[in-house]
């Protein structure tokens, strides 16, 4: 198995997400692989009695409350880019849809993350039509989102997920 480097460090996209068995099918397959999937959850689901199942299976509970010294709340991305100065090898999952609904826009904050966090997108995927799953490549943000996103677009337009009607690339960027 050919897997890049880069996934031992990286923000890495679950794509098509249109069931609740991507999940479980990418947690097997990265763990098969080797690479040390995690993925973001308020904290309260990784507190007993939730915890006991969802910490073992890679979330990390992130917490936005106002911080003590400045009585800000820390955005989300700023909690996440943190998790790579925390871990020295950690592939932190994101969905980009944000639903298993049809979504035609992405929610972009998986590349923020990468871009604060100094590491590539890693491109997963789960192919129910072929019955693949893997790393098709990464993408280093750039300072140009619109032409990293367009790339993102095209690697994506062939898989497809378990109901093909419910996903959508981002028009924004096709």
């Amino acid at each position: 198995m050919d897997i890049p480097k880069e996934v031992y460090r990286c923000v890495i996209i679950a794509a098509p997400h249109t069931s609740n068995w991507d999940i479980w099918y990418a947690r097997l397959g990265f763990f098969i692989m080797g690479i040390p999937l995690r993925f973001t959850i308020k904290k309260e689901w990784t507190r007993f009695p939730f915890g006991l199942f969802v910490k073992p299976m890679g979330g990390l509970g992130i917490d936005r409350s106002p911080r003590p010294d400045t009585g800000k709340r820390p955005s989300y991305v700023e909690l996440m880019a943190a998790l790579f100065e925390e871990h020295d090898q950690i592939a932190v999952m994101v969905t980009p849809e944000g639903t298993r609904s049809l979504s035609p826009k992405w929610k972009t904050g998986f590349y923020y993350v990468a871009k604060e966090a100094g590491v590539p997108i890693c491109l997963g995927y789960l192919d129910y039509k072929n019955k693949e799953a893997g790393v098709g490549g990464f993408v280093h943000p750039s300072d140009n989102m619109e032409a990293d996103m367009k790339r993102i677009m095209d690697f994506y337009r062939p898989i497809q997920g378990k109901y093909p009607e419910q996903f959508s690339l981002d028009k924004r960027f096709e």
